[in-house]
């Protein structure tokens, strides 16, 4: 009897592994490279974000994917994805950001190479939300205010240092997306009444969502607090300006965990020098950290982070969950959960199936 082949006939096609790239900039690491590892068709490199240009070169020219920071002080200029980027990147198919920001990323350029961009929008929400709540709490009551002053030794009376409460106030939030609705949530939990606008959603959905629907000039107008949960864009860059913060109502606290340069930090430091503003809560700023010497740290009144909202360690632990899990998806063609431009998915899918050897799904499968 003749022996049996042991050699097919049939050719053995070995797909691609899908190649992701990161630098070593701070994210839950553990969590991330653990679960992109444990996929079998997935690759990870970090690499060192200062140093060592040519080796972070040499894996982008080959990537399929780049997990990028959303910190746009952390992020050398250089790794910030933008057309040339891009240029030295031909086989890049999609962008993660390690959060729901998107400052770094070039998206109309992403968009018109045929890449994907897609952020953690929602994974570090609570974070934010609970962050936001801190800063009204501390300016109601004054606590860092009063917190300095025993410090430094001053003498004041207990009536020097009065706060008021959240309860029967009045919450204005431009902006009630995923933080947006937590903050309306837990400020409807002290007794507020809570107000929104938001020119994307209509007033069903923002009364949805835990607010009433009113027009920025009626907020800035009602608010005792002004809360700002806007992205910033071409629209909303230097929206609170001198003229903004006149409209508000006098006595009003202003809150930002949302992004610098939405507010004008010199415009908010003559608001509140002069009263008219009461205090003002800043997790974001133009440059971060701000310098020592910036004018709005000099102010007792003022509550001070370093864009630290969204970083709690439980939401480490949930962007780079949720990171990895779209990546993934992404990985096997398929649409991630938070694709900022749709737009894209018939190039990407074109160039995904030519890269990666089989075809993508749609974007809305029936």
């Amino acid at each position: 009897m003749a022996q049996a082949s042991m050699t097919s006939t049939h050719p053995i096609c070995f797909q691609p592994l899908f190649s992701v790239v990161r630098l070593d900039l701070p994210l839950d690491g553990q969590t991330f490279d653990g679960l992109i590892r444990s996929h079998a068709n997935m690759s990870l490199q970090v690499l060192k974000s200062q140093g060592e240009d040519q080796a972070v070169r040499l894996a982008m020219a080959t990537m399929h994917a780049y997990h990028v920071s959303s910190a746009k002080d952390d992020l050398p200029d250089v790794w910030r994805v933008n057309e040339a980027l891009l240029k030295g990147s031909p086989n890049l198919l999609a962008v993660s950001t390690y959060g729901a920001g998107y400052d770094t990323v070039d998206v109309p350029a992403c968009t018109r190479a045929g890449v994907c961009v897609f952020n953690q929008t929602g994974s570090n929400a609570r974070a934010v939300a609970e962050h936001t709540l801190g800063m009204m709490l501390g300016l109601a009551k004054r606590l860092t205010e009063a917190d300095r002053r025993l410090r430094r030794g001053d003498h004041f009376t207990r009536a020097e240092g009065m706060g008021f409460e959240l309860h029967g106030r009045t919450l204005g939030l431009v902006g009630i997306g995923y933080i947006g609705t937590l903050v309306a949530q837990l400020a409807r939990a002290f007794g507020m009444t809570v107000i929104a606008h938001d020119p994307f959603l209509n007033a069903q959905t923002i009364q949805e969502r835990g607010a009433t629907s009113v027009t920025l000039d009626e907020l800035l107008a009602q608010s005792d607090v002004v809360s700002v949960h806007c992205p910033r864009d071409d629209q909303t860059l230097g929206m609170f300006n001198a003229s903004t913060f006149a409209a508000m109502k006098p006595g009003a606290l202003f809150v930002t965990t949302a992004r610098g340069g939405i507010h004008d930090e010199a415009a908010l430091y003559d608001a509140l020098r002069s009263g008219h503003l009461r205090g003002a809560g800043l997790d974001v700023w133009m440059i971060e950290p701000p310098p020592a010497s910036h004018p709005l740290l000099s102010l007792n009144q003022v509550i001070a982070t370093h864009h630290t909202a969204g970083v709690s360690k439980d939401a480490r632990v949930q962007m780079a969950t949720m990171a990895a899990t779209q990546l993934a998806q992404v990985a096997l063609g398929e649409p991630p959960s938070r694709l900022i431009n749709p737009e894209v998915w018939p190039e990407f899918a074109k160039r995904f199936e030519q890269l990666m050897g089989r075809p993508a799904a749609p974007l809305n499968p029936a």
